[in-house]
């Protein structure tokens, strides 16, 4: 049986093939009335070989109009954050914002509560503000993330230059300062109503993508003129990273003075619950472990991906690092290196808890000669990546950047 189609009742004093009554309709038929002081289309349109009927100029502004500065492109690049100082206030500060965040801590009842304000915070922070001296930029008074995120702020700035002053880059911290709210609004007052967001992480987790994303959009929900945003997608098997970071681990691995035994490729860990709903970070990990081990042509028993940073009592992604540290000093293990591609600048993950905790569990077991090897950082190689990305997704935005 055929679908019967009905013409859509037309509006009073219009047929439906007569779809212009501003213009008197395109018909035959007599023009339709219009209402008081609307002027015909046509009457509007000038006249054959007549001048232009009187168009208001569109320049023509109220005297009290507010300047609106806009037309620039702003790339902000998003690390995930670090408290302002070492001491047990400000790292409570930074440990409360980043542990009542429901993307890192998805169980967030009355029992987590009490054991966040009754246990976490009263005693972790005093912890954690000692690990952070042992790494802390003291000539700038900072954390090494701050640092180095700045640094490659900067840098990129220097490598965009070609494109001219219409873009405008700038950093941000998921926690602590400088904040993602108040970069994007120093942006945008700053004229740039395209806004490239970068969460520096090669693999996608929502503890740590789309955290960056949330406190994005809360921003600009409080904005009446927003931004037009991209988000920079994750990279964890683009070639020219996985190339980034071979390259890094041959040169690193050439200045030492010892062949390591066994090279372990420490991850950031999650729950395994969060894997099992559905968060795509494990796959994102293993595939970058697969094919820098291709690239490296290595034998899997040489090259072992593990997941560190766990928390809790939750069971985490594994093998655990600290564990597999442990086990291999223990079966005779003498040397070992320690890279951690998952972290696209050294923080207190990287430089205390790989290169001083997981080397004192290799020495206290039977090892001997251990490494961390530096994250790619502002170093030409990181910059490399980094760029590659900007402007690729920049595209459209600044003619064409390449």
């Amino acid at each position: 049986m055929k679908d019967r189609v009905s013409s859509p009742r037309a509006p009073s004093g219009r047929s439906p093939a007569d779809p212009w009554p501003l213009a008197g309709g395109r018909s035959s038929s007599a023009p339709t009335a219009l209402a008081p002081g609307v002027v015909p289309l046509r009457a509007a349109m000038p006249a054959a070989g007549g001048a232009a009927a009187a168009v208001p100029d569109s320049t023509d502004k109220p005297a009290d109009d507010p300047a609106v500065t806009s037309g620039k492109t702003g790339v902000l690049i998003v690390n995930l954050g670090t408290p302002d100082s070492t001491d047990t206030e400000a790292v409570r500060r930074y440990l409360k914002e980043f542990l009542t965040d429901p993307r890192v801590i998805e169980e967030t009842g009355l029992v987590w509560k009490l054991i966040l304000n009754g246990l976490i915070l009263r005693f972790r922070p005093r912890r954690k503000g000692r690990d952070y001296e042992k790494i802390w930029n003291r000539e700038k008074d900072e954390s090494p993330l701050k640092t180095i995120t700045r640094a490659q702020c900067n840098e990129l700035a220097t490598l965009l230059e070609p494109i001219g002053e219409q873009l405008i880059t700038d950093w941000a911290m998921r926690y602590g300062n400088p904040s993602i709210r108040s970069r994007l609004e120093a942006m945008f007052e700053r004229g740039c109503d395209r806004i490239l967001i970068f969460p520096l992480y090669p693999q996608y987790a929502a503890a740590t993508v789309a955290t960056v994303c949330d406190e994005v959009f809360r921003t600009l929900m409080r904005m009446r003129w927003q931004p037009t945003l991209r988000i920079v997608p994750p990279y964890y098997d683009e070639p020219f990273y996985i190339e980034a970071l071979a390259h890094s681990l041959e040169a690193e691995l050439s200045r030492l003075s010892f062949t390591p035994d066994v090279i372990l490729v420490s991850f950031h860990g999650i729950p395994k619950n969060y894997s099992v709903k559905g968060d795509p970070y494990y796959q994102h990990c293993a595939e970058t472990y697969r094919l820098l081990r291709k690239r490296l042509k290595l034998d899997e028993s040489k090259f072992v991906m593990t997941f560190q940073s766990r928390f809790g009592r939750a069971e985490w992604l594994q093998p655990y690092t600290d564990e597999t540290v442990e086990a291999l000093a223990r079966s005779g293990a003498k040397n070992l290196a320690v890279i951690t591609p998952g972290f696209a600048a050294d923080c207190l993950e990287t430089l205390e808890e790989i290169a001083v905790e997981n080397a004192e569990i290799f020495h206290l077991n039977g090892g001997e000669n251990f490494a961390a090897i530096p994250c790619l950082n502002d170093s030409k190689l990181g910059m490399a990546v980094i760029e590659t990305l900007v402007r690729r997704e920049l595209k459209g935005w600044v003619g064409d950047p390449v």
